[in-house]
């Protein structure tokens, strides 16, 4: 997919707000999802500050994949992030998202696990195209228990049922799947609205069993998402 978004100026941009000097809480969320499937480009498009990636230019093993796909998008692909990409978001005045796109390839994916170190949620980010290439980022999301949504990227590809994407990606029925365009700002804002909603619902059922049951609050100050009520509201995101 073409990086170019779609409120991106070709020189340096000037019309984003600068974010509040006065931010403190820091929210860990990382973009995850096969090669290729726009992780770079959404960061880029929502990012409030200038955006870091690591692109490098393609290797004759990155080539490979590109030739073999054989999809519309991937043959102009000729970079490929080799570490993270990283952004920023403000949620209100004293709260701000840190945004990590990780590598696509797979020989990148022992980076995986140390970007998941600390994060609040993941946005899994899918080619309908390739619905199997999203298969290792949700399992392991899962095997490290972070909470995630599934945000089917627009390449132009046949149109699938929701039935028919949650059967092949195996999700259960309570997480968000959504619909978005990575170039767009406000569409990939609309990925990350929707995945703080999803990270509060989880806190307060949390908070109202913990309530239910007093002896879950130790077990609970142990789990990252335990925060996650104080600092992150629907009504406070972008």
């Amino acid at each position: 997919m073409d990086s170019a978004t779609s409120e991106r100026a070709a020189g340096p941009s000037t019309d984003r707000p600068t974010l509040a000097s006065t931010a403190d809480n820091g929210l860990k969320i990382v973009i995850v999802g096969g090669f290729a499937v726009g992780k770079t480009t959404m960061v880029r498009s929502v990012s409030e500050i200038r955006p870091l990636n690591t692109e490098e230019a393609m290797t004759r093993a990155g080539q490979d994949i590109s030739q073999l796909a054989g999809l519309d998008g991937l043959q102009r692909k000729n970079t490929t992030t080799v570490a993270f990409d990283f952004g920023r978001i403000s949620l209100d005045a004293r709260s701000v998202l840190y945004l990590f796109g990780a590598p696509g390839q797979e020989r990148f994916w022992y980076l995986w696990d140390r970007l998941f170190s600390g994060t609040l949620g993941a946005v899994v980010l899918v080619d309908t195209r390739r619905l199997s290439d999203s298969w290792y980022a949700i399992d392991r999301l899962e095997h490290h228990g972070i909470p995630f949504i599934v945000a089917c990227n627009d390449f132009g590809g046949p149109v699938h049922t929701e039935e028919e994407i949650r059967a092949a990606l195996v999700l259960p029925p309570d997480v968000p799947l959504v619909e978005c365009d990575a170039r767009d700002r406000s569409s990939s804002k609309y990925v990350l609205i929707t995945l703080v909603e999803y990270l509060h619902t989880l806190s307060e059922e949390r908070a109202a069993k913990r309530a239910a049951d007093p002896a879950m609050d130790a077990q609970a100050e142990t789990t990252p998402e335990a925060v996650a009520p104080e600092v992150v509201a629907p009504e406070a995101a972008p």
